[in-house]
């Protein structure tokens, strides 16, 4: 997935990013190419199993930060635009309505915010193995 940090923007000299124009600089509306859930607190083997065969479909990672759990899709919202505009702007669901472009993607990459980081099967298989001695399969 490109990530917005990769992503190199022009600016006129004088002009200055603030959380009112962000999105006008956004060359890829990141913020609209993912959807994430909270996940309860792993703490068993079983819970790291249904978190394996989690991340064992594409494009889907967990992640854990200082508010929790995560699984996160990497899927663009049906209603983005060419330009990266919503195509439902005006009638679009509440929490886009109430997501915040204070601090985005566009500051950083989300992963820069997390404290574990599973985008796939292998490395959530080799954390399983250190968190739990014993890990056996089978």
């Amino acid at each position: 997935m490109e990530l917005l940090a990769d992503i190199k923007v022009k600016l006129e000299p004088g002009v200055e990013i603030t959380a009112e124009n962000k999105c006008g600089f956004c060359t890829n509306s990141y913020c609209c190419s993912y959807v994430t859930e909270e996940l309860e607190s792993p703490k068993t083997k079983v819970d790291f199993e249904h978190m394996l065969w989690q991340v064992s479909h594409k494009n889907v990672s967990v992640y854990k930060d200082d508010e929790g759990w995560w699984v996160s899709f990497a899927a663009k919202c049906e209603h983005l635009q060419p330009d990266g505009g919503c195509g439902i702007y005006d009638t679009r669901p509440q929490i886009c309505r109430d997501h915040t472009n204070d601090y985005c993607e566009f500051d950083s990459p989300a992963e820069d915010d997390f404290d574990l980081y599973f985008p796939d099967y292998e490395s959530l298989l080799k954390y399983c193995k250190k968190r739990f001695k014993r890990w056996k399969r089978g």
